[in-house]
């Protein structure tokens, strides 16, 4: 069914890419062949059908682990097409990883990479499962039929469009579940309030199992049908040489610390730029000053989750103010709480809390988790810590939870902690985040040793193959005993203080 009426994000897409079907869509910078917008409609087109022949129905899940790519991009749009719902996780997750998400999202087609899917057949009963490749042998790209095109499902606004797992620190992880009217309302806001043009090209170097990158970027620049500059991944030397042919880059702040290392960055290679913009981790008041003393250019912060999408944005036009998160975006409500829930006063710290459009509807099969995140007037507690200014900018100062973000990534500490616990020389463990020149907080592990000392490699060593390597432990510390109050919880504030200045320049 195809109308005016259907609220499927994909409709929105297919009438933008059909304005520009000629035009720039994934300029893949020398690797490759580049992609119009015509390529991505026919593709999705075709990877659509494939869906439907292995099953795939409308709210059925789809479970991704693939390497970015072109075909990636036309996946997520076919499986957005039929009315599937989009399951992305990170290509670092090992195989007790995967299973976890399998299980929890029961999906009806596990789509992984050419090199893992013998394994994953053997060993994957519960759905089908196929790779994104050419290869013969079962890939979803082999034989694709592009004489069959199938209607855009019809969706309503509240319908689910994709599942995002985001960590918290009691328990495993949390499938946020996010609508097509989620996606489609906070990309028609960012595309107005970052004032995007017909003739921006954004620069695209994020992964797309991750909200910065799948949601915020693509979208922004699919729904306006104008050209990216699509990296298959972060590399300083290369960003650079791209650089004088983007007109916007949106990264995590790791991207910007290891450009200020790069000689060849200077205001000429950035002169022909619009607008840099930061968001996933905290972004350091030094980074923005040293930002702009090389190239001339402020960046943008802004502050968003994987259950909110983007929350509040510094402005295009006026002041971005280093260490503030800005403005709530047109439509999205802020506000700052105790931890009762009473509004707090301009100026005090307490836990922020949002509301709007862009709010998922709850945790993937977690009711009672989703009620306890959600304030009686359907505001959700962020369980991050802020601040707002009498004209409404707000600051981050913290996070209530332990959450760890290195490089842009979530880092669940439980899962971390459970890992060290079991080993023979570990007789317990708290795992923290201190802050980083590179990644803006890195993994450490803080242990108290059965007998001997615990070092680095030993941990590197019981942890490879059972954790992604971005959430495994940078340093271990340790001690005869861990900080506890006299309920007997660890004082991780404490332990965050003690080793804040592991990383730092001279630090041993």
């Amino acid at each position: 069914m195809n109308s005016s009426s259907n609220e499927n994000l994909y409709w929105l897409l297919d009438n933008a890419f059909r304005r520009n079907p000629d035009g720039m869509a994934l300029d893949l910078a020398g690797s490759g062949a580049n992609w119009t917008y015509r390529d991505l409609l026919n593709c999705s087109a075709q990877l659509a059908q494939r869906l439907l022949e292995t099953g795939v129905t409308p709210g059925a899940r789809v479970l991704v682990q693939v390497e970015k790519s072109p075909e990636a991009v036309a996946l997520y749009l076919g499986c957005l097409r039929i009315g599937g719902v989009f399951v992305p996780i990170n290509t670092a997750y090992t195989d007790p990883e995967v299973d976890y998400f399998l299980a929890d999202a029961e999906p009806a087609l596990f789509i992984c990479r050419a090199e893992d899917e013998a394994r994953h057949k053997e060993r994957v009963t519960a759905c089908a499962v196929l790779s994104l490749s050419t290869q013969a042998g079962g890939s979803l790209l082999t034989g694709l039929d592009s004489s069959q095109t199938p209607d855009i499902c019809h969706r309503q606004g509240s319908d689910l469009a994709a599942i995002l797992y985001t960590s918290g620190t009691t328990g495993r992880s949390k499938g946020a579940m996010l609508s097509h009217q989620n996606l489609s309302l906070s990309a028609v806001t960012l595309i107005d309030y970052w004032g995007w043009q017909g003739d921006d090209v954004l620069l695209h170097a994020l992964p797309i199992f991750h909200v910065h990158g799948l949601f915020v970027a693509l979208h922004c620049a699919m729904l306006t049908a104008t050209p990216m500059i699509f990296l298959a991944g972060f590399d300083a030397r290369r960003v650079v040489e791209v650089l004088p042919q983007a007109t916007v880059m949106m990264g995590v702040p790791t991207f910007y610390t290891r450009l200020l290392a790069s000689p060849e960055l200077n205001r000429e290679v950035c002169g022909g730029m619009r607008l840099f913009i930061s968001g996933s981790a905290p972004l350091t008041e030094q980074t923005f000053a040293d930002w702009e003393a090389k190239t001339g250019q402020r960046i943008l912060e802004r502050y968003g989750m994987s259950e909110t999408m983007m929350n509040t944005s510094n402005p295009l036009i006026g002041d971005r103010v280093p260490g503030t998160v800005g403005y709530p975006l047109p439509g999205v409500q802020v506000r700052v709480a105790d931890e009762a829930g009473e509004i707090l006063p301009s100026g005090q710290v307490g836990v922020l809390e949002v509301k709007g459009p862009n709010v998922f509807s709850g945790y993937w099969r977690m009711p009672e988790k989703t009620a306890t995140e959600f304030r009686t007037d359907g505001f959700f507690i962020t369980g991050d810590l802020a601040s707002q200014d009498e004209s409404g900018r707000v600051t981050l100062v913290g996070r209530a939870k332990d959450l760890v973000i290195s490089g842009g990534y979530n880092v669940y500490p439980k899962e971390v902690e459970s890992l060290l616990d079991a080993m023979p020389t570990v007789r317990e463990s708290a795992v923290i985040g201190v802050p980083h020149p590179d990644f803006g907080e890195a993994v450490v592990a803080v242990v108290v040793p059965s007998a001997d000392e615990v070092d680095l490699p030993s941990v590197e060593a019981a942890l490879a193959g059972q954790l992604a390597r971005f959430k495994q432990p940078k340093r271990v510390c340790n001690l005869p005993e861990l900080p506890r109050n006299a309920m007997g919880k660890v004082q991780k504030k404490l332990l965050r203080e003690q080793f804040s200045h592991l990383f730092e320049s001279g630090s041993s």
